[in-house]
């Protein structure tokens, strides 16, 4: 794979393109910590290089990127996918961002908002957004935390940071040879693969030789005031059962011209679970779909923002909705299938369903 020395550091990155006619905009994807550009290659390259020039890469201390002493807050990241951007001759771009990389594309955005086309944001936590309001419970954690006390992990669920330190604890299970708990595999998703332990190690690796602990887990540099200028077009995502979904609670009232969406049932790692999930709805945002839906939801109201769940979703390669009974529909083959369905299950009778 090519390299890139920039700010002095080698980073590694891959491009895809299917070398369609016409000139083509520029997609940069950026994954999250304890993950690489694999993240995005193996389920969104492909599918993304047929309108988009793609553009993925390691940050520093990840993947086949450099590790080195320093340089791992926020902003050093996005000056280092800035230098990349600049070298490899990409003006503007839009953006596909997850976790911990929606932080670095948000700090870049801030920095350069004239280079950001859009931003598709994938269960992103923001230190100075969850700052906004009294502190909230994360429903869900509450089931968690049973969990890992009985596994004897002194963690707490109420911790922003909670993910972060979960993967540290369960990267030194997989170099001890420790089973990772079922009920824990999906919130430590990038340790569970073929390059687990190579993940795990280069993982311990930067948090113990590296000042990125601190750096990364501390203020990310984000100001409420730069955050509210930016004037792109914005998809904020969510997993339902995550722990960052109370930032996009907090986020609502800081965009409220951006798009929220939830994923139904889905965590954390939903980009690497539910790929096809994200692909429908980066392709619906990017063609106006939800701006056009919300136009006409908010005719004649007062604008109220909130995170809103499909009624269609998929799960395991196969979609599925929810009726208002909240009964799972499905399986069916696509998402066009799905809402066929749920027009003749809700046709008056003896009513034509519309092909």
């Amino acid at each position: 794979m090519p390299t890139a020395i920039v700010n002095g550091v080698r980073l590694n990155y891959v491009q895809a393109d299917d070398g369609g006619d016409g000139p083509r905009e520029d997609l940069v994807m950026v994954h999250g910590l304890a993950t690489n550009l694999a993240f995005w290659y193996f389920q969104y390259a492909a599918e993304f290089s047929k309108r988009f020039r793609v553009t993925m890469f390691d940050l520093r201390g990840h993947g086949r990127s450099e590790m080195p002493a320093d340089g791992y807050s926020p902003g050093e990241m996005a000056r280092d996918m800035g230098a990349l951007l600049d070298q490899l001759g990409i003006d503007r771009a839009h953006f596909v961002a997850h976790s911990f990389g929606g932080v670095v594309a948000l700090k870049f955005a801030c920095d350069q908002p004239q280079r950001v086309r859009s931003l598709v944001l994938a269960d992103s936590h923001i230190a100075a957004v969850r700052r906004l309001g009294p502190p909230q419970d994360w429903d869900f954690g509450e089931g968690i935390q049973p969990i890992l006390d009985r596994h004897g992990l002194d963690l707490d669920t109420r911790d922003p940071y909670f993910g972060y330190h979960l993967i540290t604890r369960m990267a030194q299970w997989q170099l001890q040879g420790t089973e990772v708990p079922a009920e824990l595999s999906e919130l430590v998703s990038p340790l569970m693969g073929k390059s687990a332990r190579q993940t795990a190690k280069q993982w311990l690796a930067l948090m113990e030789t590296t000042p990125a602990r601190a750096q990364m887990m501390g203020d990310d540099g984000l100001a409420l005031d730069e955050l509210r200028k930016l004037g792109f077009p914005i998809l904020a995502l969510y997993g339902e059962h995550s722990h960052a979904r109370l930032t996009g609670k907090a986020l609502l009232d800081v965009w409220p011209q951006a798009e929220f969406r939830g994923v139904r049932g889905a965590g954390h790692f939903f980009p690497s679970s539910r790929p096809q999930e994200l692909v429908s709805d980066c392709k619906r945002f990017w063609g106006g779909e939800f701006s056009a839906e919300r136009r006409r939801n908010r005719a004649g109201e007062a604008p109220r923002n909130y995170i809103r769940n499909d009624r269609v979703f998929a799960v395991d390669g196969a979609w599925y909705f929810m009726t208002r009974e909240q009964c799972r529909m499905g399986p069916f083959a696509s998402r066009e299938e799905a809402h066929m369905e749920i027009q003749a299950m809700f046709a008056p009778k003896n009513a034509a369903v519309p092909a």
